[in-house]
């Protein structure tokens, strides 16, 4: 089983890398581009959002194929893309090629997530999925530091080595993966599960969930300024903490969901989270309070998406592309929503950075009651005959 999961691990490493890392490349792309700073910032939006569009939309439409080789075609678009990129000399080329890019990230979130739902028994379905999911979550707490500091030389080398860990990936899937595919189904078949409240019920938390966290986390820096004293590797070692803290919460969701109910195994987190988020302003103002808080609320984080994909893939297993897409797609509206909403904290009611965990938290809160209110709503178990 690790031998076919690892490669896909692997490839979700690259994508969340490749997600993350030009945020903290980005003055020397601008500088190497000739443009400004905010003109080189949106790489990074466009990447998010024609990621999150045409998740589901290529999910769906690859959905009939193997899991091998939809994961390989997205691969071989990732791959030509970030080369494209470490190649180009003109803002617009390297706008295009950041497009190409995403279309196959997009792809292979949701391609690994199905296929290694698809080859792990029913009964260590959670822990396939965390594994796979934790490559991402890895590139979250690993990723960043490590592709800004190779990229400080030169940015070029750090897309290069994303497209080698990529194409790494994309060897191991064609030597070790099956040919894995889902349940047959017509492209409406793929698509019905849609019309389904429960459906828009779960995306609608994700989104609630990474809104409500990055409201904050948008504007981290600032927020614990207090706490590091401006200082770069105590920043540094607060987000270690967060990072190690979401790939521990990854880590512990594909244990629990395979025991429990996946619904019961989201509300602890959420639960969690809104106090964490709560306490902020009253926990970051010392260093070692603020490593503990950021930890635990990393773990808090890192459980929610693991349940959430095994509750979309037991709704509808052959619409399994298009729904993990719709997550995917809902994580990255979060996030872009929770960037606004704590620009628009601070700006129209002068709210202090440090302060943002109090809205995040009232986003979070709402988060659980529709999860709460969704989880009631399940259809009944059938009552066993006397």
């Amino acid at each position: 089983m690790l031998r076919r999961l690892l490669p896909l691990a692997l490839a979700t490493f690259a994508v969340g890398t490749d997600s993350y890392v030009i945020a903290g490349l980005l003055p020397a792309i601008a500088a190497d581009l000739r443009v400004s700073t905010p003109a080189a910032g949106q790489l990074v939006t466009v990447f998010a959002l024609v990621m999150a569009l045409s998740a589901p939309i290529m999910g769906a439409l690859t959905g009939g194929l193997d899991r091998r080789t939809a994961l390989l075609i997205a691969l071989g678009v990732f791959v030509a893309g970030n080369a494209v990129t470490a190649l180009g000399t003109g803002y617009e080329v390297v706008m295009i090629a950041r497009v190409v890019t995403a279309v196959g990230a997009g792809m292979i979130n949701s391609a690994a997530s199905s296929a290694a739902g698809a080859i792990a028994p029913a009964e260590r379905r959670g822990r396939a999925l965390a594994f796979v999911l934790g490559g991402l979550t890895a590139a979250t707490a690993l990723g960043l530091p490590l592709g800004t500091l190779i990229g400080r030389a030169d940015w070029h080398v750090t897309l290069w080595a994303v497209a080698g860990v990529g194409l790494v990936a994309a060897l191991g899937i064609a030597a070790g993966l099956p040919r894995v595919r889902l349940p047959a189904a017509s492209l409406g078949e793929r698509l019905r599960p849609l019309k389904e409240g429960r459906v828009v019920a779960l995306l609608a938390v994700t989104t609630l969930v990474f809104l409500g966290a990055y409201t904050l986390y948008t504007y981290v820096g600032p927020a614990l300024r207090e706490a590091t004293g401006g200082s770069g590797p105590l920043f540094a070692a607060v987000l270690t903490a967060w990072g190690v803290g979401v790939l521990a919460g990854n880590i512990v969701a594909g244990r629990l969901v395979d025991r429990y109910d996946p619904a019961h195994v989201l509300t602890w987190p959420l639960a969690v989270a809104v106090v964490a988020l709560a306490l902020t302003p009253v926990v970051t103002a010392a260093l070692a309070p603020t490593l503990a808080w950021a930890a635990v609320w990393g773990v808090a984080l890192g459980v929610v998406v693991v349940p959430q994909q095994h509750r979309l893939i037991a709704l509808g297993p052959a619409a399994a592309p298009v729904l993990l897409g719709l997550n995917s797609s809902a994580v990255y509206l979060g996030m872009a929503l929770g960037g606004g909403l704590g620009g628009l904290a601070q700006e129209w009611f002068a709210v202090v950075p440090a302060a943002l965990g109090l809205p995040a938290a009232g986003v979070t809160a709402v988060a659980l009651l529709c999860h709460l209110t969704a989880a009631r709503r399940r259809a009944p178990a059938v009552p066993r005959p006397s």
